[in-house]
């Protein structure tokens, strides 16, 4: 699975970044790049928050590949 990430410049200069498939998954950056790579820490400590709760999470096969 894979995860849309969508960017914002917002009228003060910020830039936002979203992943909307996971509510409240949003950081603001000086710059752009900032802002993505805050997004993407939150939704990975989103997904590792869900796994050790035991919440259903996406499969990941691009991002982790399991060895038997």
């Amino acid at each position: 699975m894979q995860y849309s990430l969508e960017t914002e410049q917002e009228d003060d200069g910020r830039w936002i970044a979203e992943i909307a498939d996971l509510p409240g998954v949003m950081c603001y950056g000086v710059t752009r790049e900032e802002a993505i790579a805050r997004t993407k820490a939150l939704a990975l400590r989103v997904l590792a928050d869900r796994l050790e709760h035991g919440e259903p999470v996406p499969e990941m096969g691009e991002v982790f590949s399991v060895v038997p």
